[in-house]
């Protein structure tokens, strides 16, 4: 998506003047935008190493914060006017020197966004967050030709597979780029090229653009992904290198497999992972960090109203190498006020429900729901001023339940207070301890209603089915559990049945959705996962767990699992298959183990000969398996398939010279990967 920080726009809506500077100089200006607080902010623009008040060059904002005024909360009336746009400059700079803009903000909560430009083009964009900052610049026009690759979909952990790759690309230059290259090399290996013609790449614009060949990960293992674009207007090169690469590790491992049925008719054990001496205290949750071979699981603690919910992060969780660490945020009494869920993206982001009626505890009217936090321990939890370490928060879901991730930024909440399912799309998130919710998306779901624990003790989760689209909710209060295709429904127009409360980007009310019911006439439901065709359930009172078959509607019982517990709440299928739950009155985390479960894994290796091979070739394994073997291109796409009843199996291929892979399927399990030469 195309920014509007089109320069010739800019300088047009701006009015900045120009100005004539000399020699060896460059005209800079700056425009400042301000948030809902204007008179918070103050800044200095200084050389580079000064100390703020020290050779100053000028000056802006409310005086009355100055230099030393961050986060002491004096709310003094003065400088900008909120929510505005303020034009800076212009100031005749020494070209290619540095410079420092001094960021400070009252009460610490940022909020001011701050567009360099030098002689008209934009070099820098500044986003003001916590107490303040100080800004390096230098103060030089920038080349013809700079594109640069800074983002894409390549999430940090993956499993075996074809992917298309998204990457964002961004114009730093001078010169409006019509057509280039983007290209991408998987461990430095062959160039896979894009030619993107028909744009109109402005400086200081990005795009999204989507790479015509997809990305094969064959095998499990560390990939290092550059991504990188040239060939800039027709043959044209970077005039900046610094910036050209996207440079992205990616670990390919195993998924979640599916083990659900080995607890069916099996003798089960309740095994204590983290307690009170962890400081596991009440949970209502938890969740594992999508880099699954970490093993790093996520708690999430209820706490108080006053004081907020923390988090006890477990790595290694259930080996005998584990450790953990308690986490709260300083304004986890906003921004995780009761918390009833947590739930991980596959970007590495987390988000929280809160089950609060309302997050000022001022007696006002209902101002929250769901925060989203960046799980980098550096970040999360540590000061960032006077407004925690929250990536964002948006506030039109008192009472939240439960949360359950999409897609990157993107999460599901059952709303408490309305009954509703609702959308929160955070698109980019605003920084540690910043305010700005204006690009976010919220879809209400208002067809049904969802009852939650009219004690506010019980918690309704949800999770979403990713791979057939559906978002599955426990409705606590009518004791069932309901699914929503979430490729359905459509806007109805007019006011949605609960006030927007913010300014956001978009807010609609959604009906006419497809709505399932999965099963009824439950005791107390609370937790929910889902893997496959099979659903797990935790029932919080009689501390049950119940395996379902949900092949069909209405879900079919295949197992009812006694903890011996009586507060069961969150639960979830781990990267090793099994089933993970918090239970709130014993302060603890648990993991159900069975003596089999599991042991139907594929640990053999194969033997694949001849290699290289003509395109007849034998697959040969140590221990007898009956399955199938599959033979994938580079591209991940299935090309043959032979059975297998024994040790062994041969099969013909009428293909072209190249790389293929072999590999065998037996059941919900996968052998190791063999890379056959085809000549």
């Amino acid at each position: 998506m195309k920014k509007l920080g089109l320069l010739v726009l800019s300088l047009l809506l701006s009015g900045i003047s120009l100005a004539q500077c000399g020699a060896g100089e460059v005209e800079v200006t700056m425009i400042v935008h301000t948030d809902d607080w204007g008179y918070e902010g103050y800044w200095q623009l200084l050389p580079s190493g000064n100390a703020c008040g020290t050779g100053m060059i000028d000056e802006g904002g409310n005086p009355a914060v100055g230099c030393n005024g961050a986060g002491l909360q004096n709310q003094t009336p003065g400088g900008y006017g909120d929510n505005i746009q303020v034009n800076e400059g212009p100031w005749c700079l020494l070209d290619g020197q540095q410079y420092d803009l001094v960021y400070t903000d009252d009460w610490g909560d940022g909020g001011f966004t701050f567009e360099i430009f030098v002689n008209g083009f934009q070099i820098e964009t500044f986003d003001g967050i916590g107490l303040g900052a100080t800004f390096t610049f230098t103060a030089a026009e920038p080349p013809a030709y700079d594109l640069s690759v800074f983002k894409s979909n390549l999430y940090s952990y993956i499993t075996v597979g074809s992917y298309n790759l998204d990457a964002h690309v961004f114009n730093g230059g001078t010169t409006t780029v019509t057509s280039y290259d983007l290209n991408y090399t998987i461990d430095g290996g062959a160039v896979n090229t894009h030619s993107v013609t028909g744009t109109s790449l402005a400086n200081y614009m990005d795009e999204d653009v989507a790479h015509s060949i997809p990305i094969s990960i064959p095998t499990n293992g560390v990939y290092i992904i550059q991504v990188w674009a040239d060939n800039i207007n027709g043959g044209n090169a970077d005039q900046n290198n610094a910036n050209d690469t996207l440079n992205a590790i990616v670990e390919a491992g195993p998924g979640r497999p599916n083990y659900l049925d080995g607890y069916i008719g099996a003798t089960v054990t309740v095994d204590q992972v983290a307690g009170p001496s962890n400081q596991v205290n009440d949970p209502t949750d938890l969740d594992f960090h999508p880099v699954l071979s970490n093993k790093e699981l996520w708690v999430i603690n209820r706490g108080t109203e006053p004081s907020g919910g923390s988090t006890v992060t477990i790595y290694d969780a259930g080996e005998p190498t584990q450790n953990s660490v308690w986490k709260q945020d300083g304004n986890a009494w906003h921004f995780m006020s009761l918390p009833t869920g947590l739930a991980f993206s596959q970007n590495s982001n987390w988000a929280n429900s809160p089950g609060v009626y309302d997050a000022n505890h001022n007696g006002g009217a209902a101002f929250t729901g769901p925060s989203l936090w960046s799980s980098n321990m550096a970040v999360y939890a540590q000061p960032s001023g006077g407004n925690g370490s929250h990536l964002d928060m948006l506030h039109l879901s008192p009472y939240s339940q439960g949360i359950a991730a999409e897609v990157d930024n993107v999460f599901w909440v059952t709303d408490g207070y309305t009954g509703d399912v609702v959308r929160y799309d955070f698109a980019e998130d605003h920084g540690p301890g910043n305010s700005f919710h204006g690009d976010a998306i919220v879809h209400r779901y208002s067809d049904d209603v969802i009852a939650k624990d009219p004690n506010n003790v019980i918690v309704s989760h949800c999770v979403l089915d990713e791979d057939n689209q559906w978002i599955y909710v426990v409705d606590h209060g009518n004791q069932r559990v309901i699914r929503i295709d979430i490729t359905t429904g459509s806007d109805q127009g007019g006011t949605p049945n609960y006030p927007m409360n913010e300014p956001i980007a978009e807010y609609l009310e959604i009906t006419g959705y497809t709505q399932e019911l999965v099963l009824s006439g439950l005791d107390k439901p609370a937790g929910i996962d889902v893997i496959d065709n099979r659903m797990i359930i935790s029932e919080y009172q009689t501390g049950e767990i119940i395996i379902y078959d949900i092949t069909n509607m209405p879900a079919t019982e295949l197992e009812r699992i006694s903890t011996g517990l009586n507060s069961v709440q969150g639960i979830k299928i781990g990267p090793d298959g099994r089933i993970w739950f918090v239970d709130g009155n014993s302060d603890g985390v648990y993991k159900l183990e069975t003596a089999d479960l599991g042991l139907n894994e594929l640990t053999y290796e194969i033997n694949v000969y001849p290699n290289p091979s003509a395109g007849s070739f034998n697959v040969h394994v140590a221990n007898q398996v009956e399955g199938i073997v599959e033979v994938s291109d580079v591209n991940g796409k299935i090309i043959a398939t032979q059975s297998i009843d024994g040790y062994s199996a041969q099969l013909d291929l009428d293909v072209q010279s190249g790389i293929y892979f072999v590999n065998i399927v037996s059941g919900e399990t996968r052998s190791e990967t063999y890379k056959l030469t085809i000549k």
